[in-house]
């Protein structure tokens, strides 16, 4: 359908499905897939997983266990968050990046648990919703402004409005949901301080231009800095039993590690091809199947076929300068190793094999990249017919190539530990972004006049 006429003809669509209820699920599903199809989330498998299991930890000890929520990791560097009607929510990178840990992450997501719970969606004007539909789904398909500011309009524009109580009413079931599953409610307090310090900042910088003020329209849109009320609500959480409160499943570093490499500011470009999968921490990528998933975990790397009848894992270890990949390859095991072959490609080394027979046969694989070696695992229920594919799969691992990683103008979000000296105007001396100052205490929460401490870990842009 011609671009022009599609634009002209979801809006309708859309609109039938809002014959009354601004909260329909049918509206926010059209409205997640349309984000999925324009490509607006953010491609980072590991960190997307990483928000979904927190979110669905949430949702499990809300008032709506059962309720079907989605969790998306937005492309964009506007610092929001929302939900959709349906269970659908989302946080952009950008707002990600000002975060300090789970437990502020966690509050974000609850906050957002809590409108769908409460049925904001439902409690508001469907002649206003629908108006917003119209014109948010206009602009995505006349491409009238890119996908990071469609996406934004999307949260800004369409849930915005909720009000002061209905605000505080989802602050509360957040800061009860986060007391239920073991984070500490006034996390929820850390992220408005960090928010109003963006805020604070967002005026100062917008006076100078003559812009109007963006702001998140939850956590710091309603609040004032030193809300009595919001405070009274996540204190009431605080005072429940603590003796009975799980304890804090936040894993050491493990959120750090997933900020680690985060895009910042507008997005990369890259240049990938669907049929290959991309491991944008670790720098590899491989081919595979176009209805093959991938799924990435803490500890593998799994390549599944859409039946389940073959799969590829690959799983990483330290890397023994002093071990050939045969070597590790054959240490690795418990049985012996047939057919073996040495594997150079794209400058890596490595060495493959079958090991077992019949219906146990696996192919295997050692690939040395960088400090660490790659291990993969394949199997199938017809081996023989499926093994010259498992083959390919490792033989097409290399490193990305930078059009593939969008690295040659991009900007992300690391860590480093504070040299002895330093201050942040001397980081933001080497910093190539505007007002690099305030912009490191704002995203390490030392803004407006704050210095970070000698040995501190600090996030710093690239």
């Amino acid at each position: 359908m011609h671009r022009t006429a599609l634009a002209l003809f979801l809006p309708l669509v859309l609109l039938a499905l809002l014959p009354g209820c601004a909260g329909s699920a049918s509206t926010g599903e059209a409205m997640h897939q349309d984000m999925v199809e324009q490509g607006a989330p953010y491609n980072d498998p590991e960190l997307q997983a990483y928000v979904t299991r927190i979110g669905q930890r949430l949702v499990a000890s809300s008032d709506e266990p059962d309720t079907t929520f989605t969790f998306t990791v937005l492309d964009s560097p506007d610092i929001n968050a929302f939900a959709l009607p349906g269970g659908y929510i989302y946080i952009n990178r950008g707002l990600l990046a000002y975060l300090e840990n789970e437990a502020e992450l966690a509050g974000v997501l609850a906050h957002e648990i809590g409108h769908i719970t409460a049925s904001h969606h439902n409690r508001r004007q469907a002649a206003s919703v629908a108006n917003k539909v119209v014109a948010t789904t206009t602009y995505v398909l006349t491409g009238s402004g890119d996908l990071a500011n469609a996406s934004n309009m999307y949260g800004t524009e369409l849930v915005s409005g909720y009000g002061r109580d209905m605000e505080l009413e989802a602050d509360g079931l957040a800061a009860e949901y986060m007391y239920n599953v073991g984070y500490d409610p006034e996390s929820l307090l850390e992220v408005i301080g960090a928010l109003k310090d963006q805020e604070q900042f967002q005026r100062i910088k917008a006076k100078a231009g003559g812009k109007p003020v963006a702001t998140y329209h939850g956590l710091y849109a309603s609040h004032p800095r030193n809300d009595q009320r919001l405070k009274t609500v996540i204190q009431a959480a605080g005072e429940l039993d603590s003796s009975a409160q799980p304890d804090d499943p936040a894993v050491p570093g493990e959120f750090q590690q997933h900020i680690e490499g985060l895009v910042w500011g507008e997005s990369v470009p890259s240049d990938r091809s669907e049929s290959r999968y991309y491991h944008n921490k670790l720098g590899f990528t491989f081919e595979r199947p176009l209805d093959w998933t991938v799924t990435a975990g803490a500890r593998a790397i799994v390549a599944s076929a859409p039946d389940g009848s073959s799969e590829l894992t690959i799983t990483v270890r330290r890397r023994d300068p002093n071990a050939s990949p045969q070597a590790v390859l054959e240490g690795s095991l418990t049985g012996q190793l047939s057919a073996g072959a040495k594997l150079d490609q794209a400058g890596l080394k490595g060495y493959t094999g079958i090991t077992g027979s019949g219906a146990g046969a696996r192919r295997v694989a050692v690939i040395d990249y960088n400090n660490l070696s790659y291990l993969f695992d394949g199997a199938a229920q017809n081996f023989s017919a499926q093994d010259a594919a498992l083959l390919a799969m490792i033989e097409s691992f290399r490193p990305m190539h930078p059009a593939e990683q969008g690295t040659s103008n991009g900007l992300y979000v690391h860590y480093i530990q504070v040299p002895q000296g330093a201050t942040m105007a001397s980081l933001a001396a080497s910093t190539r972004i505007p007002d690099a100052e305030a912009q490191l205490r704002l995203l390490n929460g030392l803004y407006p006049r704050g210095e970070p401490r000698t040995g501190d870990w600090i996030k710093v842009i690239r």
